[in-house]
């Protein structure tokens, strides 16, 4: 019997090695396919700006020239040659840009002729000039014709390289997708290998708990390799990839959210079902899966907020009572050898603002001012009424001037040099040591500081600390005022259904979809499930009682806002519940959600869907 259970578990062992090396080689398969699409923004960064640098450069020369017909000053000649002499260089570079692409070779060549027209047609009108021969209105008309020309050809080389560049990354993204998935079933089916193993061969626990350690640690070792390469790309690119960053952010973000919605969803659901029952081992595995994952989430989720596409639900709030009421999380947060001090401003005015996301940004600057403290010292945090006028808004011209309300955190720590300030609220950069953190706090505060209209200001000094100041702007409307959110409930009171209550639950992925309905059943609730909206309504016109529709956003032919419409025209006071992983859809405007509407965003646990459920069929804020 021995050897026939020793013989089990080196087989599970066994395969379990080989879906490791799986694992490891779609890691890598991903990170080189997010090199290549980096890749190819730059590659299109670079020809548009070498487009724009030859529009520039016929503009100069066409302004030099017009300056010297108008005062004669050979200053403007010598604009003019520097002007005309870029030329050539800049047609090189778009050559070896544009090699592989016969279509952009036609073009640039049509762009090549027709900026050689107009520079003949500049260096003729000088040559008349100085012959005493004004230019008459015909050849001055052919010049116009000509930049239009140019223009022309330049816009439709740009459309060519967004149009492969979407291309490009459709294709690269698709193949992420496949590369996720194998690692995501790949851990999936290791954690059962490993159950498996623990249960049939005790004998062989040193070596399991030996493979699993090594694991941990080339894991580490790969995501801290991966971290470290995006850093350092991002501190090059930067300034001419904000858009890009957040438009590929919003591509993967539904599909990422939608898998680690099924992760999570069915983490926590197996550890509901096997509270008391199974092992410890068993539970601490299920924990540190689930933190994993929900560390995961919260990554994407600093990335939405980075460049401003989360999906906020602002309030009008009173600061002081928000900073008092987050006094214990703070203390705990900060540590002993930390000297909290809150500095209440008297008559502080109403703000408006997303709850929940302005303690998230208020927590972030603590950890960072505590991190800069790692010996003690004393943390400030300070509310005022604040005004930015015209003078402020100048030197900083995304500041509109007014009344805003400004919450500052304040340490006695090293403080920043001029060069980190800098570059401080950029993503992925971080001056703390390896591991310790990702670089995203400060952009994640900085983009949901944008996105809230606000303004956000870093102070520092070396060795006298550092004062980061967060202004909203001041809310003059009639909402009442909200302090925090409410506080979520344990895992042992989750509510539950009430009487016959029925959810129609409609999501186009299965596996999100399942673990809904396996949650909200687990609830009470009577569960009708639709893969799409067209089957959705079809139920609806056949089941006598729905309470509650429970509808993703994003979903092929019909999205879930038209079909909520739909149903609610169909059964006239159906309540609506929408879910999303990535918010630029029918229900999100400027960053805010539409007045009214009920929404819980992907990935959520069994806890948030239980609760966020109840207050819709109660009608509770």
């Amino acid at each position: 019997m021995l050897t026939v259970r020793n013989d089990r578990s080196i087989r599970a062992l066994a395969i379990g090695y080989g879906l490791l090396v799986l694992s490891v080689s779609a890691a890598i398969w991903v990170s080189v396919l997010q090199r290549k699409a980096f890749d190819m923004v730059e590659h299109t960064m670079r020809v548009e700006m070498t487009l724009g640098s030859v529009e520039t450069h016929i503009q100069q020369a066409e302004s030099a020239q017009r300056g010297y017909l108008l005062v004669h000053d050979e200053r403007y000649l010598d604009m003019f040659q520097q002007a005309l002499a870029a030329l050539p260089a800049d047609f090189r570079e778009l050559r070896g840009l544009v090699a592989d692409n016969p279509g952009q070779i036609q073009r640039l060549g049509q762009l090549s002729e027709i900026v050689g027209l107009r520079r003949a047609s500049l260096l003729q009108v000088l040559a008349m000039d100085r012959a005493g021969q004004p230019p008459d209105a015909e050849r001055i008309r052919r010049g116009r014709q000509l930049m239009d020309r140019v223009d022309a050809v330049v816009q439709e080389m740009r459309g060519e390289e967004r149009r492969l560049l979407e291309e490009r990354t459709t294709y690269a993204h698709g193949q992420w997708q496949l590369g996720l998935a194998g690692l995501v079933v790949s851990a999936l089916v290791l954690l059962a290998l490993g159950i498996f193993a623990l249960r049939h061969a005790r004998i062989l626990l040193a070596e399991t708990t030996a493979s699993r350690d090594a694991y941990a640690v080339a894991h580490e070792q790969l995501v801290d390799e991966v971290k470290q390469r995006h850093a350092a790309e991002e501190q090059m690119r930067q300034m001419q990839k904000t858009e890009a960053l957040g438009q590929l952010t919003g591509g993967i973000a539904h599909d990422f959210n939608n898998m680690l919605g099924v992760v999570i969803g069915s983490l926590d659901i197996a550890r509901l079902r096997l509270a008391g029952q199974a092992e410890p081992r068993a539970l601490r595995s299920l924990d540190n899966a689930m933190e994993g994952a929900q560390r995961a989430a919260q990554l994407t989720a600093r990335l939405l907020a980075f460049s401003r596409q989360q999906p906020l639900e602002p309030k009008a709030l009173d600061a002081n009572r928000l900073v008092s009421g987050m006094s214990d999380l703070l203390h705990r947060t900060t540590g002993d050898h930390i000297r909290v001090e809150t500095v209440m401003g008297a008559g502080i005015w109403t703000c408006f603002a997303d709850v929940s996301q302005l303690e998230n940004a208020v927590l972030n600057l603590c950890v960072n001012a505590r991190d800069a403290m790692p010996d003690g010292g004393r943390m400030t945090i300070e509310t005022t009424n604040a005004a930015l006028d015209d003078r402020y808004a100048a030197t900083h011209t995304e500041v509109r001037p007014g009344q805003y309300v400004m919450i500052s955190v304040s340490d006695t720590g090293a403080g920043m040099p001029a060069d980190v300030i800098d570059r401080a609220f950029d993503p992925f950069f971080t001056t703390k040591g390896v591991g310790k953190g990702t670089g995203l706090g400060l952009s994640q505060v900085f983009g949901f500081v944008k996105q809230s209209h606000g303004h956000v200001k870093i102070y520092s000094e070396v060795g006298q600390g550092t004062t980061v100041k967060i202004y909203l702007p001041r809310y003059y409307g009639s909402q009442p005022v909200m302090s925090s959110p409410d506080a979520q409930l344990s895992t042992d009171l989750l509510p539950r259904a009430r009487g016959n209550e029925a959810i129609l639950i409609v999501e186009d992925e299965e596996r999100v979809r399942q673990v809904a309905v396996e949650a909200l059943r687990d609830l009470g609730y009577h569960i009708v499930q639709a893969g799409d909206a067209t089957q959705a309504l079809a139920l609806l016109a056949i089941q006598p009682h729905i309470d509650l529709l429970f509808t993703d956003i994003v979903m092929p032919d019909i999205n879930g806002r038209r079909l909520a419409e739909q149903a609610v025209t169909q059964r006239p006071g159906l309540k609506v519940l929408y879910t999303t992983g990535y918010t630029r859809n029918a229900i999100v405007h400027n960053g805010m959600l539409d007045p009214g509407l009920n929404f819980l965003a992907k990935p959520f646990t069994v806890e948030q869907l239980a609760v966020k459920v109840r207050q819709v069929l109660d009608n509770t804020p």
